[in-house]
């Protein structure tokens, strides 16, 4: 066996026989199994062991067979104790779940004060197997079914390569006891059902199951290897054409590997691949996924903004969103989108600036007539998201002055008879 996981360990670069390692020691046949092999490869290493308090005695036995076993290998042991039930109910957690968290952050805290160069635990073959199986059943992606990887930062499985039966039998050759959990006798939870029910009816179709799934899961993580690769060139981005994703093979997946990022789900994806434009789509994350025409966009969600009320000139700060700056000056007409120039006789303070709003109607500058806000962003080809971060000036009468960067209102331009120009100049933050 021992060739076997060094051969793997070697390929996935997880261990080497100079540096320092804890091994999480539950005492178990897998973790007593990989103790072994890091001390006699020459590893220096540091066993630690966690007392859930869930099982009761076998607890407490397990925590005397590990402190027992390290004695006698010379092997440094640290414990930590946990109030498991208390921490699943407080975060509202499964207990396996709270026992995960618990152990990992306990493990790293450990790693960090040791210098330890890895974090070592004893998950073997069958247990990426049964994770394979599990996130078949759940309906996962194909990186679900790429099973454990064999490091995950600091954490490292150098038994990946070896089944639970190798295991067992190392030890027996080494004349090595361990202890075992009862509750993994139980078919009481889904992965107990998929190792004591699932597997050996499969086994009975062909006794060769396990290794084939999980040469399968190493193709496909080969795979997930080259698409991950495609995917970290969309990373960062806020938008993306349908034609790239297309060209990327699958428009689907790629799509859904772009946006998990930002929280959504596989079913936002798909059906913002199929809707119509202007179709906006809420993660869980607080992001917005726009269908845009023939292209995907990516924002924050909006955050409200409170109208700002502004009784005099001045320089007034609105929010996230920029600074107005209003001030009188000699007649003139702005040039640029960032400033409009209004005649100060046309518009009467308090002037307010918001958002724009549903039935919002001006005069547009050198038309004639009224015409709907929303018809002038629309004639602009502008997306749902501009449209709906857009800002009006409107004056104390409710005459939209500005809209602003696009148009001011014909009823409040600067003509022959203006006398005083006010000027509206906003400045994004």
């Amino acid at each position: 066996m021992w060739s076997k996981v060094r051969l793997y360990a070697d390929k996935h670069r997880l261990i080497e026989p100079d540096k320092s390692y804890i091994v999480a020691l539950s005492g178990g046949a897998d973790s007593v199994a990989l103790l072994l092999l890091l001390r006699d490869y020459g590893c220096n290493i540091h066993a630690a062991h966690c007392n859930f308090h869930l099982r009761g005695a076998e607890a407490d036995r397990d925590e005397q067979f590990c402190e027992d076993l390290c004695r006698r290998l010379g092997v440094p042991l640290h414990r930590a104790h946990f109030d498991t039930q208390t921490y699943a109910e407080v975060h509202k957690v499964s207990i396996e779940m709270a026992a995960r968290e618990l152990r990992y952050r306990w493990f790293e805290q450990l790693r960090a004060d040791l210098g330890a160069d890895g974090i070592c635990v004893g998950h073997h073959r069958d247990d990426s197997v049964e994770t394979v199986l599990l996130n078949l059943v759940r309906g996962t992606g194909l990186r679900g079914l790429t099973g454990i990887r064999p490091r995950n930062g600091y954490i490292l499985r150098p038994l990946l390569c070896v089944s639970k039966e190798d295991i067992e039998q190392y030890l027996r050759e080494k004349n090595q006891p361990y202890v075992t959990d009862s509750t993994n006798l139980e078919a009481d939870v889904q992965r107990n059902k998929v190792r004591l029910q699932l597997l050996p009816l499969l086994r009975t179709l062909n006794p060769a199951v396990d290794d084939n799934i999980q040469r399968t899961a190493e193709h496909l993580t080969e795979a997930q290897t080259v698409l991950d690769g495609i995917v970290e060139s969309l990373r960062n981005r806020d938008a993306l054409e349908l034609s790239e994703l297309e060209s990327c093979g699958s428009g689907e997946y790629m799509a859904y590997e772009w946006l998990r990022g930002y929280g959504f789900n596989g079913t936002q994806v798909q059906q913002a691949l199929t809707a119509e434009t202007g179709r906006v789509f809420t993660s869980a994350t607080g992001f917005d996924l726009l269908r845009d025409r023939d292209r995907l966009l990516v924002e924050p969600s909006l955050k409200p903004l409170k109208p700002l009320v502004i009784p005099e000139e001045g320089v007034y700060v609105m929010g996230d969103e920029g600074r107005l700056t209003v001030r009188r000056e000699a007649v003139r007409v702005s040039k640029t989108a960032d400033c409009a120039t209004v005649d100060a006789r046309k518009v009467r303070f308090p002037l307010t600036v918001r958002r724009v709003e549903e039935g919002d109607a001006m005069h547009p500058y050198g038309m004639k007539g009224r015409k709907l806000l929303s018809d002038l962003m629309t004639d602009r080809k502008m997306t749902a998201f501009e449209k709906r971060r857009q800002l009006v000036v409107a004056d104390a009468t409710g005459t939209i002055v500005w809209l602003v960067g696009l148009r001011t209102d014909e009823r409040c331009k600067v003509d022959e008879n203006t006398t005083e120009a006010l000027s509206l100049t906003c400045a994004r933050l």
